[in-house]
């Protein structure tokens, strides 16, 4: 089975994950929840139709339901790619200011088709906000862009996100307590917050009292969960591991990304993917989830 690919890019992504995801996935009959979407990769590529879906970033959740709604269709994205990647290419002699017209366009009135340029020119493919919700991530110096091949693959995405998206995918702009609050026993939750340590600008921050707040709320909710967040890099450990995760199965994977265009930009980090049951425990719904030791 292939994966899908969204059309939003961040970093951070876990395309790459995406197997192992699958295969400690159980069986479940409920919704699947993630209550921290990101780019919408995993949630895209998980069994159920039945998806509730919730991020901190409104534009975010704005595209997805706008793609839901058919407000942004591959059509409507294709022939806006076109349009400004040509206005890209013949701005002024820095070759950038179109870039920061869009950029200064979508900060004052924010909508999906600036969100979806930006997500896709801006520098290394980063997804970042200030204090006061603007996006400020530079142009990626590519003038040509939105090639005619760039635009069609981001149209392809765009065709198989609207394919996958139904009417039984339920999209929240919230807090991600309430999101989990709502979970039964019959549900999944997949979590994927912003890590500690590390990527704090991409809405908005992450801090031990969150990951204590998203211990408790995933210890006490009767679904079954899996959590992804980062065990260890070259320099350092996740010290959240050890103080709230260490009593729920853990596995860890390695993982590559780069931070810049360079291979000595290249870098590793460990993956930690930790989740509340036990792959052949069937439990019923009146049974809370077992806690188990590390695998």
């Amino acid at each position: 089975m292939g994966i899908i690919v969204p059309p939003i890019k961040s970093q951070g992504i876990k395309t790459k994950l995406v197997p192992s995801i699958r295969g400690l996935t159980p069986e479940y009959s409920g919704r699947w929840i993630e209550p921290f979407l990101g780019t919408g990769v995993v949630a895209l590529n998980q069994k159920s139709s039945n998806v509730l879906a919730n991020d901190s970033n409104p534009h975010i959740i704005r595209f997805y339901e706008d793609v839901k709604d058919r407000t942004v269709t591959p059509q409507i994205v294709r022939e806006f790619l076109v349009d400004e990647g040509e206005r890209l290419r013949s701005s002024a002699s820095d070759r950038c200011s179109h870039y920061y017209r869009i950029r200064d366009r979508f900060n004052a009135e924010p909508n999906s088709l600036d969100f979806l340029f930006l997500s896709r020119a801006g520098f290394n493919g980063m997804m970042r906000f200030n204090k006061n919700g603007e996006w400020n991530v530079p142009f990626c110096k590519k003038p040509n862009r939105f090639s005619k091949s760039y635009v069609t693959k981001i149209v392809n995405q765009v065709k198989s996100v609207s394919a996958t998206i139904t009417l039984n995918w339920e999209f929240t702009h919230g807090d991600f307590e309430r999101t989990i609050a709502r979970a039964t026993c019959n549900d999944l939750v997949y979590c994927d917050p912003p890590y500690y340590g590390r990527y704090v600008d991409y809405y908005n921050g992450w801090t031990e009292e969150d990951e204590e707040r998203l211990f408790t709320a995933l210890s006490n909710t009767k679904a079954k969960f899996i959590l992804s967040t980062w065990h260890h890099n070259d320099y350092r450990a996740n010290p959240m591991i050890e103080k709230y995760w260490g009593n729920f199965n853990l596995i860890t994977k390695d993982h590559f990304y780069h931070t810049g265009a360079k291979i000595e930009n290249r870098r590793s980090i460990v993956e930690a993917i930790v989740y509340n049951y036990d792959r052949q425990l069937v439990e019923t719904c009146d049974q809370r989830p077992t806690q188990l030791s590390i695998l």
